[in-house]
């Protein structure tokens, strides 16, 4: 799935091509100048011989005029910016690329994109050439993202996110063993990356042993497994034996093939192996988060097996050669400073060594007048930066600044203490209209209106007449007071 560029307003790069074609096809059918005449005076007079600026500058005109703006897509690689806020980067696709250069008042159109090598992205722009160095290039006027899948932009994300950890830090990596005798391999066991690790390594150095933890190296579940096969090789060495290095090892395939080994659960089992670490996954154009956690990276599980095999008769060989190269070295080195030593004892300074001295003495003087002419313009600019400061710190002056802050101040008081005394009579409105609800629903005012309460002898209020027993004693309470009443017949309430 492809994440929907934010750039709506670049919605049709294709047609836009189009037409730029249709700009070459009508230039191209242009009818040449007229150019007999100039080439039969060539002839007469000989061949016009153009210099390196001249050509360039008609290649340059050419591109510019044949070809002009134009869309194009591919992916960012080598990319830099400058401290001047220009861009610089290589388009490329799988057989060619380009220069592109995007210039920081164009950039700051598309700050929203984040420009990083790997990211597809579609460009219009202008071909052109860069005189100085003779090499074309494209100046990019548009740049929109062609879209990144959701598990590239996951990757993207958590290589951020580890990377800002020092986990990938060159200075955290241990060096691997330059002859390691015990190795530990993290890996499937039917998988052809087992085979071509063991066939390289057994070829190379037969004496090599070889410590295989089993896993899954795809489908959910596998990161764990690989995490706790390396922590195990790390730390359960009563059961497996120590080992000198740890390589985690899997064969090509798709992102999503390789995804487990792009698990923060597997980075930081590396990270925190005391032995290092060795990562072959996937083939050479393969990355993953397992590579760059590693200690080392090796392009396949066959070029892990060669750089930890050492071949001894490839190491004699490379001896025999830096002996010779060394040889060579010191014969050169001898020879040079023979030559030298005679090129001394014939140079003038021994000869006429007061010449030289007059020589020296003319360049000093003539370094201390440009010296001194360099100072003199130095101090002058410093001046002129000195007033300009100088005028804007009076416009900045803190008792202007003071005073600014001042009537903000009071103005803001006086909103305040406005603001302070409308909310307490709105709360005083609010407590009066309370009070009064209070006040209206209270049991006194319920009794002033001519309402009782009935008690019986236990003080338990009466509320209908089946809770009376016939001559009960009863208590009843008026607003001003209350009376003690015997109960003598109960009446229906069909008689009121």
């Amino acid at each position: 799935m492809k994440e929907q560029t934010e750039l709506s307003f670049f919605s049709e790069p294709q047609q836009l091509g189009t037409r730029v074609e249709n700009k070459v096809v009508a230039k191209k059918n242009r009818k040449p100048k007229e150019e007999n005449s100039d080439f039969s005076s060539s002839l007469a007079t000989g061949p016009k011989v153009l210099t390196v600026t001249e050509l360039t500058r008609r290649v340059a005109a050419l591109l510019e005029g044949e070809i002009g703006e134009v869309w194009i897509e591919g992916e960012i690689s080598n990319y830099r910016r400058q401290a001047s806020g220009h861009h610089y980067f290589t388009l490329k696709d799988a057989q060619s690329q380009i220069a592109c250069v995007l210039f920081a008042r164009t950039a700051a159109a598309f700050s929203s994109l984040k420009l990083a090598d790997g990211l597809a992205v579609q460009i219009q722009g202008s071909v052109t050439v860069y005189q100085p160095r003779g090499q074309y290039q494209l100046m990019v006027r548009v740049i929109q993202p062609r879209g990144v899948g959701v598990l590239q932009a996951k990757f993207e994300a958590l290589k951020q996110k580890l990377a800002a950890e020092g986990l990938f830090d060159p200075e955290r990596k241990r060096p691997l063993p330059r002859f390691p005798q015990r190795i530990g391999i993290v890996t499937s066991p039917t998988g052809a990356a087992i085979a071509d690790f063991l066939n390289v390594l057994h070829r190379r150095h037969p004496g090599l042993q070889v410590v295989i933890s089993p896993v899954r190296v795809q489908g959910r579940g596998a990161a764990e497994e690989i995490a706790r096969a390396i922590e195990e090789f790390s730390d359960d060495i009563s059961k497996i034996g120590d080992v000198d290095v740890i390589v985690v090892a899997r064969g090509g395939g798709s992102l999503e093939d390789l995804w487990e080994f792009n698990e923060e659960r597997v980075a930081r089992a590396i990270v925190a192996s005391r032995i290092p670490v060795m990562s072959a996954v996937g083939h050479e154009i393969d990355f993953t988060i397992c590579d760059f956690a590693a200690d080392l990276r090796a392009p396949t599980p066959s070029a892990a097996a060669e750089l930890l095999a050492a071949d001894g008769a490839n190491l004699l060989e490379s001896a025999k050669l830096f002996v010779k190269r060394l040889q060579r070295e010191v014969f050169l080195r001898q020879t040079h400073l023979l030559h030298r030593w005679e090129q001394t004892q014939n140079a003038s300074l021994f000869r006429e060594p007061e010449r030289r001295c007059w020589e020296v003495q003319q360049q000093l003087d003539s370094s201390a007048r440009v010296l001194e002419t360099t100072l003199r313009y130095r101090l002058e600019q410093s001046r002129a930066v000195w007033k300009t400061m100088a005028s804007q710190l009076r416009r900045h002056h803190p008792e202007l600044l003071f005073q600014q802050v001042s009537q903000q101040t009071k103005t803001l008081e006086r909103q305040l203490n406005q603001q302070l005394l409308h909310q307490q009579h709105r709360v005083q409105s609010q407590y009066e209209r309370l009070r009064a609800s209070l006040t209206a629903m209270s049991p006194e005012s319920t009794l002033a209106r001519g309402f009782t309460i009935t008690r019986n002898q236990k003080g338990k209020v009466i509320s209908s007449a089946m809770q009376v027993q016939h001559h009960e004693l009863l208590s009843i309470q008026f607003a001003d007071g209350s009376i003690e009443a015997v109960a003598e017949e109960k009446v229906a309430s069909s008689e009121f």
